[in-house]
């Protein structure tokens, strides 16, 4: 059952993005019927409550590709880089009674995570890595989100070329899980800017997309729907699944 799911909601995210049988199944209301009914048990009984397996140092994977859009290039992230992301803050806001503002040594001081886990593209290509953070569920207990939230939802430094937020999202059940953090070091190295700095999603439960990189705000919301367009995420609203557990 898991690994037919697994196949069935990575194949409708790659036949959107990668080819023309993709954008003619996508243009099909019959197709993205059957993925969401997969989806929905796929979240049911995987990805809220299963672990992922965890490697040793030894199975680190030697590259890790690269897997996003451009690293951002605006003046606010720039000057980031150049005072060390001093200057950082992380927001934590929208449905909480405590709205948080995060440095980045706050961070630091928080973390209390570290996991060798597989990193699993939508485009066929896995990795390996350490990872090391602050458990998300812990950064959310600081703000202590209001009984109407729902959702959590990142936002990032970038943007793509049509000057479109990046961003992605959890069920507050998917943000619970042990192995979602909040990554601030990669293979025991601060991550870099090109990877996600000063900090990154790591879910290793689902599909790398949902694991936002630059990552400057969380907001608690009670619903999805009114955000850009709708579905969840920049890369959900054209067409790929929401949910996407491995």
């Amino acid at each position: 059952m898991k690994r037919k799911l697994f196949i069935a909601t990575s194949l409708s995210a790659a036949l959107s993005a990668c080819s023309a049988i993709g954008n003619k199944l996508n243009d099909s209301p019959t197709f993205h019927k059957v993925l969401n009914s997969a989806e929905d048990v796929n979240e049911v009984f995987i990805g809220t409550r299963g672990r992922v397996r965890e490697y040793t140092e030894r199975d680190i994977s030697a590259n890790f590709p690269l897997d996003s859009l451009d690293t951002p290039s605006d003046s606010t992230y720039t000057q980031l880089i150049r005072d060390h992301f001093a200057s950082y803050r992380l927001t934590v806001d929208g449905l909480v009674e405590h709205p948080q503002h995060l440095s980045l040594s706050q961070l630091q001081h928080l973390m209390n995570v570290t996991q060798i886990t597989r990193h699993d593209c939508v485009e066929g290509w896995s990795a390996i890595a350490k990872w090391q953070g602050v458990r998300l569920a812990d950064v959310l207990a600081l703000a202590r989100p209001r009984p109407n939230a729902r959702y959590v939802v990142f936002y990032s430094f970038d943007r793509d070329s049509n000057d479109t937020q990046y961003y992605e999202s959890l069920s507050l059940e998917q943000a619970a899980h042990p192995q979602t953090l909040l990554a601030l070091r990669q293979n025991g190295k601060p991550i870099t800017p090109d990877r996600g700095a000063p900090v990154r999603l790591r879910i290793p439960t689902q599909l790398g997309y949902k694991s936002a990189k630059w990552v400057y705000r969380l907001q608690m919301v009670a619903s999805l729907k009114d955000l850009y367009g709708g579905k969840g995420g920049y890369w959900e609203d054209q067409g790929y699944e929401w949910y996407a557990g491995v």
